[in-house]
């Protein structure tokens, strides 16, 4: 099958940042077979007039707990809810349908805002690799190992035994890879965050957890090991090429060179850690170091959106203030933070993350023609300060068309929400324990 797009405004992200202002691309089945300026050489089974719209990469999410839906909105501004009401309404009352439909909301969701690949930790995580396969999404998905009881282990560290299999079943499939995922440095003894990369190694998959978010976890590392959480893990030799490190916030300059030496990536999550009122972390340090830096959402309980736009709009404003300098991160910049630097952290760069033949036609088509996006004089200025998820039009993953005319084409949201919201009466009935806080 071979669609022809033509007249749209291509930002490829390439390492050249080629750009197309009236160009064609040209989709084989899965993969990108030719782009260029003016009108295609080569037919197509179908063809299509962008009508000038911007088309650019497929975003890359490369943080979030996707399946946490049914948390949006629940005690936003209460201090440490982590550990006051999440762990344990998540032990309680998340069950594996619940993840499964929360899973497919939020996949529907991040492909109406032009997301074709997100990175997931949760519990019941082959219930959000079903999903994925359902919806036709790209997923990097773990399940959350951590040193207590939880939802789908009535024992500490069984996800580690859940993780394993979860990787045994999903390894090789065309858009579900499985990673290891223990839930953060200060969650699991010393001796399971080495089980869990020991696992990562043998199976060759990614490993992330969340480090250096935390004001308590930095001072528990000073106070027990007289260290930063960063130098805590190369010293368990678990710092390496495969590591994702989510948040990163309090993160020193001896740390960041300690990331790049080790060739570790970053999650960097702006919108849930601004949120929380935790910090900005020092990407400017990292980007200088050659640092792979992707952006996450973070959970729809984190960060309630999960619109990369809104991540592109937060960390320019943010980044730029905290620094003291509006020419830090130019729009094209924090564009490629959200694609092809994306894919860069989960070690994906060369199958997706820019616009270049060979690779997987993952695909985003943003329509100029709505109020808020006249005049255009740059496109990647009107993606990171102008667009809206409602100006993305079409969604393409490996060549398959998921969002037609700013609607879902495999997926009934409707019917979703209304499947999701049916299942979610014993989560709220156990959700009042909690009534006073949330």
């Amino acid at each position: 099958m071979r669609t022809v797009i033509e007249h749209a405004w291509i930002l490829t992200m390439d390492p050249e940042n080629t750009c197309y202002k009236d160009g064609y691309i040209i989709i084989e089945d899965s993969k990108i077979l030719k782009t260029g300026e003016g009108e295609s050489p080569l037919q197509g089974d179908r063809c299509i007039d962008a009508g000038g719209a911007i088309l650019m990469p497929g975003m890359v999410n490369v943080h979030s707990h996707v399946p946490m839906i049914p948390f949006r909105t629940m005690g936003d501004d209460c201090q440490d809810r982590l550990r006051r009401f999440l762990f344990p309404l998540e032990e309680m009352a998340v069950t594996p349908t619940l993840v499964y439909w929360g899973s497919l909301y939020g996949i529907a969701e991040m492909l109406l805002s032009g997301i074709t690949t997100f990175l997931d930790m949760y519990y019941f995580e082959d219930q959000v690799a079903q999903a994925c396969e359902k919806a036709g999404i790209r997923g990097v998905l773990g399940e959350t190992m951590i040193g207590q009881k939880t939802c789908d282990s009535p024992v500490p560290y069984g996800g580690l035994a859940y993780g394993e299999e979860f990787i045994q079943k999903w390894q090789g499939h065309p858009l579900v890879t499985p990673m290891v995922s223990p839930h953060a440095t200060n969650t699991s003894e010393p001796v399971y965050l080495q089980k869990a990369f020991d696992m990562a190694e043998t199976y060759d998959t990614p490993f992330t957890l969340h480090a250096s978010e935390m004001d308590y976890e930095m001072t528990h590392f000073a106070d027990k090991y007289h260290m930063t959480p960063t130098a805590f893990l190369d010293s368990l030799g678990t710092l390496s090429r495969r590591t994702l490190l989510a948040h990163c916030i309090h993160m020193t300059p001896e740390d960041l060179d300690l990331v790049a030496a080790r060739g570790a990536a970053v999650a960097h999550c702006i919108g849930s850690n601004t949120k929380a009122g935790k910090g900005v972390a020092p990407v400017k340090g990292m980007v200088e170091r050659g640092i792979p830096v992707g952006l996450g959402t973070d959970g729809p309980s984190s960060g309630n959106t999960l619109s990369m736009f809104t991540q592109f709009r937060l960390f320019a404003s943010f980044h730029k203030t905290v620094n003291h300098d509006r020419s830090l991160f130019t729009a094209r910049d924090i564009v490629r933070l959200g694609t092809l630097e994306g894919a860069r952290a989960l070690g994906m760069e060369s199958r997706i993350g820019s616009i270049e033949p060979g690779k997987e036609a993952d695909l985003v088509m943003v329509e100029r023609d709505s109020v808020n996006m006249f005049p255009c004089y740059n496109p990647y200025s009107a993606l990171v300060y102008s667009a809206e998820r409602s100006n993305v039009s079409r969604v393409w993953v490996a060549g398959q068309e998921l969002v037609k005319d700013g609607a879902l084409t495999r997926l009934n949201l409707g019917e979703i929400r209304r499947r999701l919201w049916e299942n979610m009466g014993d989560f709220i009935e156990k959700s009042q324990e909690f009534s006073a806080i949330i």
